[in-house]
């Protein structure tokens, strides 16, 4: 099998889909946060890349949960991915059509990874970039022959509520937050109506959006990305944990330590959950200074 990059270029993408590279799927994996009132779901069906199906991390999530698009059961992750006509010899490729160029196309990034599936790559500056140059794009709705998916859970890529507790404690891993730094300090409101502001005890800021090259608008190379990490206190020669609002933006930093040669676990729950089950003392809140 052809072997693909994590990132690649919409020049090359539109090379795979025009030529005859096969076992691709192409994924639109667009997610808004509330506030900004942009439906994903109408987004894809105006428009999308060609032949790329939408990959709704909402529907592809633990429906049980109390809290916004966690991981899926392992039963359903794979019913819905073979849905998309995609087998565990599929190359995935994701993209996302966030202003920033990325922002929940590193989520499903991560789902694919967390469940075994090591074929995957990301557009890098996702639908903009493939506007920008000037490439087509559909609205009709790719159709697929149902696929046999078998998943194998990676749980070395995830992290529960009660690992973060328990690291407050042992301080096993670092833990760094990829909200903007209005929310992680309380500053800014949260997206999601009466959610607590503030962030984990001994967590540390590096917004999602420090992973992009602001002129280019496209992911960091290893380099500056080794630099952002290092500029905002996280050492990779020691274990990272990534956390956020929701599970979604934390994925970007996990996406950068990989570029950078390092598996970085994400904090499914993230602040939603944190902020309605932590104790008091484990969460630090506007009005206090962490010691």
């Amino acid at each position: 099998m052809k072997k693909f990059n994590t990132l690649i270029s919409a020049k090359l993408l539109r090379d795979f889909l025009s030529g005859n590279v096969k076992n691709i799927r192409v994924l639109d994996s667009s997610w808004h946060l509330p506030s900004l009132q942009r439906d994903a779901n109408i987004e894809y069906a105006e428009k999308h890349i060609p032949k790329a199906s939408f990959f709704d991390i909402d529907e592809c999530s633990d429906e049980t949960s109390q809290f916004s698009h966690t991981l899926p059961r392992q039963s359903h992750f794979e019913d819905y991915v073979g849905s998309l006509g995609i087998g565990n010899n599929t190359h995935v490729i994701i993209y996302d059509n966030s202003e920033t160029g990325f922002f929940s196309a590193p989520r499903a990034w991560w789902t694919f990874r967390v469940f075994g599936h090591q074929s995957i790559s990301l557009l890098n500056g996702g639908f903009p970039q493939w506007c920008l140059a000037g490439y087509p794009t559909a609205s009709e709705k790719p159709s697929f022959t149902k696929q046999t998916y078998s998943a194998s859970i990676n749980k070395s890529m995830l992290k529960s509520f009660d690992d973060i507790a328990r690291n407050i404690e042992n301080r096993e891993f670092q833990l760094v937050d990829a909200r903007g730094t209005g929310r992680f300090y309380g500053t800014t409101a949260e997206p999601r109506k009466g959610m607590p502001r503030g962030h984990i005890v001994g967590s540390v800021s590096i917004p999602y959006s420090s992973i992009i090259d602001p002129e280019t608008k496209q992911v960091k190379n290893p380099a500056d990305l080794k630099r952002m990490f290092t500029d905002g206190k996280i050492d990779l020669e020691k274990p990272v944990t990534a956390t956020c609002g929701s599970g979604v933006t934390a994925c970007c930093l996990a996406l950068a330590g990989h570029l950078c040669g390092r598996d970085i676990p994400v904090y499914d729950g993230s602040w939603s959950e944190w902020s309605v089950r932590s104790e008091p003392h484990q969460r630090v809140s506007p009005t206090d200074a962490e010691a």
